[in-house]
C-alpha cells in the first residue's frame, strides 16, 4: 500500500511538473505571436536560439489551445461516487470544540467523527485512507473557541487551511427550536466566487457534499464577501404562493489562508497559494472574487 502511495505521488508531481513546462511554452509562444502581429521588437527575454526554435513551429500550432491543469484531478471523479468525510479535532478538544465537530458531523452527509486521542496527523491519514474516506477535515481551538478548520483531500491532495471567525453552535441560534437537522443531501449555493483562486477554493468545499436530489428541501450557503466566506444552513418548506426558511444551524465564517498541494501530513507538500501580510493592507482586492473592488 505504502509503495503504490509513493507510485501514484511520483506519477502525480511528474504529470504536473510537465504541465508547467507546456505552460511556459505556450505563454513564449504567444508572446512572439503577438509581437509579431504589432510588429513589435521580441522582449530581451525571448530573444536568442530558444526564441528562433519555437517561432519557426509558430505556423503549426496556430491553433493551439491553452494547455489544460491536472491541478484538479483529484475531483475528476467526484459526482460519480459519494464523498465520505472523517471529522476530527484538535487534541485535548475543550467541550465547546468538540460540540463543534458533532454539528459538522451532520453538516457534512457520509461523514463520521472521530475522537482524536493520541492519534498523529499520519496515523489519522492513513486510517482515512485505510477506510476509504476521500476527506478529512479537522477543527483547531484557541482557549475554547473554534479558530481553525483543515480540509484536505485524498489520496494526493489538495489541502486548504481555514481560519474561523464568528462560530455559533447549534443552540446558539434563535431559531433552532423550531428547526431539525435533516439527513437530505443538501442544495448548494455560491456566491461572489470567481478567478481561478475563487473556484479553487469553492471546488474543495463543493466536492465535500454528494449530488442532491431535487426534492431536497435542505440548502447550504457559502457566500464570498472580501474573501471572509460566510456559512449558513437552512431548511425550507415551498408552496405554490410562499417559501417558509428556518436556520439550522451552525454559522461561522472562515477565511482560507494557505493552500498545499498535498495532503496533511506531508510537510514537505509544495504550497500552491498562501496569504501574505501586504494581502491584508490591500483593501480594495478581493482574492477569491477574482476582481479589484473600487
Amino acid at each position: 500500500m505504502l509503495r503504490r502511495q509513493a507510485r501514484e505521488r511520483r506519477e502525480y508531481v511528474y504529470k504536473k511538473a510537465l504541465e508547467s513546462k507546456q505552460r511556459q511554452i505556450y505563454e513564449r509562444k504567444q508572446k512572439i505571436r503577438e509581437a509579431l502581429a504589432s510588429g513589435k521588437p521580441l522582449p530581451p527575454e525571448l530573444r536568442g536560439a530558444e526564441a528562433q526554435e519555437l517561432a519557426k513551429h509558430l505556423t503549426l500550432d496556430a491553433a493551439q489551445t491553452e494547455p489544460e491543469s491536472s491541478i484538479d484531478d483529484e475531483y475528476a471523479r467526484a459526482g460519480q461516487y459519494d464523498p465520505r468525510i472523517l471529522v476530527t479535532t484538535s487534541r485535548n478538544p475543550s467541550s465547546r470544540l468538540s460540540q463543534f465537530a458533532k454539528e459538522l458531523r451532520f453538516v457534512f452527509p457520509n461523514s463520521t467523527r472521530l475522537n482524536r486521542g493520541g492519534y498523529t496527523m499520519a496515523e489519522l491519514a492513513s486510517a482515512a485512507r485505510a477506510n476509504g474516506m476521500t476527506d478529512l477535515v479537522v477543527v483547531h481551538e484557541h482557549r475554547g473557541v473554534p479558530d481553525a478548520m483543515v480540509v484536505s483531500h485524498f489520496p494526493h491532495g489538495p489541502t486548504v487551511l481555514f481560519s474561523l471567525h464568528n462560530v455559533t453552535l447549534r443552540h446558539e441560534v434563535a431559531t433552532h427550536s423550531d428547526s431539525t437537522v435533516s439527513e437530505q443531501y443538501p442544495h448548494l449555493i455560491f456566491d461572489g466566487f470567481g478567478g481561478r483562486l475563487g473556484d479553487r477554493v469553492r471546488n474543495v468545499l463543493r466536492f465535500l457534499f454528494p449530488v442532491p436530489k431535487e426534492d431536497a428541501k435542505r440548502v447550504m450557503t457559502f457566500a464570498n464577501t472580501n474573501d471572509f466566506i460566510s456559512f449558513r444552513h437552512h431548511v425550507f418548506v415551498a408552496s405554490h404562493r410562499e417559501a417558509h426558511l428556518a436556520e439550522v444551524g451552525p454559522r461561522f465564517d472562515m477565511r482560507p489562508y494557505e493552500i498545499r498541494q498535498g495532503t496533511i501530513e506531508q510537510k514537505e507538500a509544495d504550497v500552491e497559494w498562501v496569504l501574505r501580510p501586504f494581502m491584508n493592507t490591500a483593501r480594495k482586492r478581493s482574492q477569491l472574487a477574482g476582481s479589484v473592488s473600487t
